[in-house]
């Protein structure tokens, strides 16, 4: 795997449906940031405001405001749409989004190995990431929608996962940490784990569930490559005059638990 900066672990989480906005965010942190992270909520109303007829000026100009966050972005953008369908789909849509060349895209375990397959054979110069169990779900929660616990799933689809060929995991940090110790899961040093539920002690853990999550700096030590914080940063609190510089702490507490002096 390629050796990461402090700067280059951080993922951000673009949760806005503005692309004003987001081509602001992007251009304020491109150089104080790894990537950025696009999900389902962002493509599916970019799609609806280009598509719809009553306003075609507006269509047109949200076209160019796309073209020019693309333009930004370089290629450092994490697709996260989750793919989940059958395996036939799930080539397809890998080959669709191959043309636009993200440097990471997510599908989830739950497609299957065969499913999970079907994308990574279709990939592209992007690398494959499956979303294990999603770290706003609790016990309960996950055991309705699964048959297991949070640990039991995860563990499931990880396996899964590297049968598949992926590239990585997308799990909460927590669980993480046991296939990143070695004496207890040997064989999983390929993989990368990109984890959400990052949260710096000084912001709050919002809808994410903290006994799953961890700090930048603890997240390190464990062994995680990425991580991906969205309001922490495009939200931050009031003592940081713009995004950049909640991005650089961040980044200072990365260097910090990796020994490092440069950013």
């Amino acid at each position: 795997m390629k050796v990461l900066s402090p700067r280059e672990r951080i993922i951000v989480a673009v949760d806005t449906n503005d692309l004003g906005k987001a081509i602001q965010l992007v251009d304020d942190l491109r150089d104080h940031v790894g990537a950025f992270k696009f999900g389902l909520e962002f493509g599916t109303n970019l799609l609806v405001s280009l598509l719809r007829d009553d306003d075609r000026d507006l269509a047109h100009d949200q076209l160019d405001r796309a073209r020019v966050l693309f333009a930004l972005l370089q290629g450092r953008v994490m697709w996260d749409w989750k793919f989940k369908d059958i395996p036939n789909t799930m080539r397809g849509a890998a080959a669709g989004l191959s043309a636009l060349g993200p440097e990471l895209f997510t599908v989830h375990a739950s497609a299957g190995v065969r499913g999970m397959r079907a994308a990574v054979d279709k990939r592209g110069v992007s690398n494959v990431l499956a979303v294990t169990a999603l770290t706003s779900l609790d016990e309960d929660e996950c055991i309705e929608s699964y048959g297991t616990g949070s640990w039991e799933t995860v563990f499931r689809f990880v396996h899964m996962a590297r049968r598949a060929g992926a590239q990585g995991i997308v799990c909460a940090p927590k669980d993480a940490e046991f296939f990143l110790t070695p004496e207890r899961t040997p064989g999983f040093e390929n993989l990368e784990f990109v984890c959400p539920g990052i949260r710096p002690s000084w912001s709050a853990t919002g809808d994410q569930n903290a006994e799953r999550a961890m700090t930048p700096g603890e997240a390190v030590k464990a062994g995680i490559s990425r991580m991906v914080i969205g309001r922490p940063i495009t939200q931050p609190p009031e003592k940081f005059l713009c995004p950049h510089e909640a991005a650089d702490l961040i980044a200072e507490e990365i260097a910090t638990a990796l020994g490092q002096t440069s950013l």
